[in-house]
């Protein structure tokens, strides 16, 4: 029975986009593992808290990921 665990940083996705998140992991995990796995594929979205992330030795907000994902750098 997989377990598909996504940390992401909170406050970045909305409700929807996490439930996209979870249908479209879901999806692929069923693509390679087959249908029958479906009902005993669990994915869990986590959100951790603004900061609390690192990349390079440096802590990651909420405000850096959004300009990232705007095309702005960090």
């Amino acid at each position: 029975m997989p377990l598909i665990q996504v940390k992401v940083i909170e406050n970045v996705f909305t409700d929807e986009q996490k439930q996209q998140i979870v249908r479209g992991l879901t999806d692929a995990m069923v693509a390679i593992e087959g249908e029958n796995m479906r009902p005993v594929t669990w994915c869990l979205v986590e959100e951790v808290r603004s900061g609390d992330w690192g990349i390079a030795g440096s802590p990651l907000t909420t405000s850096d990921v959004k300009a990232l994902a705007s095309g702005v750098g960090v």
